[in-house]
């Protein structure tokens, strides 16, 4: 789902927004969503953005009433208590959008709450995720929107989840002058991946569905078939799509297209190659193939996305 849809909130005055610390005050998972949202609310003032910022025992406290809600943890965090967790997580749930960020996200699976749901859960976690019986869909993403649910993998990506909930619910404008307060140039978007290796983010807990992607990202310009890499991975084809629905919520052969979508994108924003040639290094014999998708993934056009860089 698109983080468009949280502008159904920007109408609200003022928007209660919840940040609930179960960590520390100066992890970077906390200080890099906190500190955007602060100063989007000094910006904005009280009577249209009021940022609640509580730790879980003033939750339980608290009245309710948010529109947005996040558990922050950091990944070496402790678990919060179970009833405490239980009783913050029901205070959360009241809000129209909640949701967590980094071991938060967690948490909120174990707790049975993000069944079905596509979640950005830190990569290092994933090892911890065997146990959630009502299974969520784990994504490489930095953040996701799913319905109600918000998911960050926290850590630095924590900043660009922050300016993008900024942009969609107050607009281009105030996001760009955080960006400026903050010295950053690009917010990284939803779609991008977390950077670390395949074995790092898998290990050993699926192999074959890491020798599969390390195929994709190792095979951009000329890309292998769906049957091709189950093959060489030594799996069925039915094999490998239950294996990349089940932990990446999606099919091989889109789960490729997406992956040289976004190597494409990298490539007209950082480097000056043509469109056209763009185009045939991901894959793209067909220019209006790549338009198509690339429209279709990101919005925009790979012109719009070229003329984006040279305004920057």
């Amino acid at each position: 789902m698109s983080f468009a849809n949280l502008s159904s909130l920007a109408g609200q005055r003022p928007l209660r927004l919840l940040l609930v610390n179960a960590g520390e005050a100066d992890a970077i998972t906390w200080a890099g969503l906190v500190q955007p949202l602060r100063l989007a609310a000094a910006q904005l003032g009280r009577e249209v953005l009021h940022l609640e910022t509580m730790t879980p025992a003033q939750v339980v406290l608290a009245q309710p009433g948010w529109h947005l809600a996040l558990l922050v943890a950091e990944e070496q965090q402790a678990p919060l208590p179970a009833e405490l967790c239980r009783a913050v997580m029901e205070r959360c749930r009241s809000a129209p959008y909640w949701g967590g960020v980094g071991a938060g996200v967690l948490w909120l699976a174990k707790a049975g709450l993000m069944a079905g749901v596509r979640i950005a859960l830190p990569w290092a976690l994933y090892a911890d995720t065997e146990d959630i019986t009502e299974r969520a869909i784990l994504t490489p993403h930095l953040f996701e929107l799913d319905g109600r649910h918000l998911s960050c993998c926290g850590g630095a990506a924590s900043i660009d989840f922050a300016l993008t909930l900024i942009e969609h619910l107050f607009g281009a404008g105030v996001q760009a002058t955080v960006k400026e307060t903050l010295c950053i140039e690009r917010v990284r978007g939803p779609e991008e991946r977390q950077r670390v290796a395949l074995q790092a983010r898998f290990g050993a807990l699926q192999p074959r569905l890491s020798e599969a992607v390390t195929l994709m990202e190792t095979n951009i310009e000329e890309p292998l078939s769906t049957d091709d890499i189950a093959n060489l991975v030594g799996l069925s084809r039915r094999q490998l799509e239950r294996l990349f629905k089940q932990y990446l919520g999606s099919l091989p052969s889109r789960y490729y297209l997406e992956l040289r979508l976004q190597r494409a994108r990298q490539l007209l924003l950082e480097t000056n190659h043509s469109i056209v040639q763009v185009g045939l290094m991901c894959g793209f014999s067909s220019g209006s193939h790549f338009s198509t998708a690339f429209g279709a993934l990101f919005g925009n056009t790979p012109r719009e996305e070229r003329q984006r860089k040279l305004q920057s």
